[in-house]
């Protein structure tokens, strides 16, 4: 992409040199408006004489040369650039039998772009889309994305009452989930407490008393560094201790997307956009990568193996790797629905099945690769 951007960027330049010479083509407009305006004021006062008409004709044509020639810089610049992506691309874009052609897989594909906008919060456009494809998406579904955003938008504003009212209503999903969320909105609230001006401790103590002695048990660490970090106060001192971190703006902007992602779950959607991941993974290089392997293999007259499998790796991003497998390794099987992948208290991971097996009379179990003993109901159940 070098020379098509070199040849952008000189475009972009070309305009800014231009803009030393000539107006704009919206300035010559309104000069030329402004000509008009006051050629119309002489025609209505009765002073209007021939030569106002002639200064009139020679800045309409002044102004219609000063609009040319920028016209003409900007289509030069497009043609360059236009030459430039040929050069570079010299290939033709692949074509492809038409998608989407049945009723069925239009309306599906409508309705993802439309939940794609209310999940992002385009309500606006999502509205006028939903309109012009006449889809029919349940009020109380767009309720709930408009929630989601009024949420977050309460989140950018260091308001935790939206989401922590949320995450009460719904707490034994959270539990189930081991998620953190609420606990760290009672973190986010105590440190904005703990480094409000005028210094003072006491508030946030108090608050740490009322809210977060309960979460003890699951955060015993982290709970022991918030009481410890009142002994460095204020925030600058703070910033230079072991517990910089909790001075970082970090604690409390990440709480939108952790917020985001725990709503999306419940809601048994998936925490990120399908179609912001499509664009990543395709814009990331996915698709001429697969594209190249399918003229090679037409080249050699090979087709794929499997429908459901591609013959090459595609590099993802780490947040855009799924990998649904998994082996056990005591058993040496994959896991399924009904034989899960379970992760002890040291963080192994095997599955149920040998997790029943390794079980002892009294409930325990010794994990088979560390010397740590833990019990069956402390397993978690992973998803990868």
């Amino acid at each position: 992409m070098d020379g098509p951007l070199k040849e952008l960027s000189k475009l972009e330049r070309l305009t800014e040199r231009a803009k030393g010479k000539t107006p704009s083509i919206e300035n010559s407009l309104e000069s030329l408006l402004q000509s008009l305006r006051e050629v119309k004021d002489r025609i209505n006062a009765g002073s209007v004489t021939e030569d106002t008409y002639i200064l009139l004709a020679q800045t309409v044509e002044a102004k219609k040369k000063e609009i040319d020639e920028k016209q003409k810089e900007i289509y030069n610049g497009i043609a360059r650039l236009g030459r430039a992506l040929d050069k570079k691309f010299t290939q033709p874009l692949p074509t492809y039998d038409p998608l989407f052609m049945s009723k069925d897989a239009q309306a599906a594909l409508e309705r993802t772009i439309a939940l794609h906008f209310l999940r992002t919060g385009q309500f606006s456009t999502a509205e006028t889309f939903i309109q012009e494809c006449k889809l029919v998406i349940e009020p109380e579904q767009r309720t709930k994305f408009q929630d989601l955003h009024r949420i977050v938008l309460a989140l950018k504003r260091q308001d935790i009452g939206p989401a922590l009212e949320w995450s009460l209503k719904n707490r034994d999903f959270l539990r189930k989930r081991s998620s953190p969320l609420e606990f760290y909105l009672h973190r986010s609230q105590f440190i904005r407490l703990l480094l409000a001006e005028p210094l003072d401790a006491g508030p946030a103590i108090s608050y740490a008393n009322a809210t977060l002695r309960s979460f003890y048990p699951e955060h015993a660490t982290e709970f022991q560094r918030l009481m410890t970090s009142v002994l460095y106060l204020p925030k600058e001192r703070l910033q230079r201790s072991p517990y910089a971190d909790l001075a970082s703006d970090s604690v409390h902007t990440d709480l939108e997307p952790l917020f985001a992602k725990e709503y999306c779950t419940n809601l048994g959607m998936s925490r990120q956009v399908p179609l912001r991941v499509i664009g990543d993974i395709g814009g990331g290089g996915a698709l001429a990568r697969i594209e190249k392997a399918r003229t090679v293999m037409k080249e050699r007259k090979s087709e794929w193996s499997q429908s459901d499998e591609l013959p090459i790796e595609i590099q993802l991003a780490p947040e855009n790797r799924y990998h649904s497998i998994f082996a056990c390794p005591v058993s040496k099987e994959q896991s399924t629905e009904q034989n899960p992948p379970m992760m002890m208290t040291c963080g192994h991971v095997i599955t149920k099945e040998s997790l029943q097996k390794l079980c002892k009379s009294n409930g325990r179990v010794k994990c088979p690769y560390c010397p740590t003993e833990s019990t069956q109901a402390n397993a978690h159940h992973v998803f990868f």
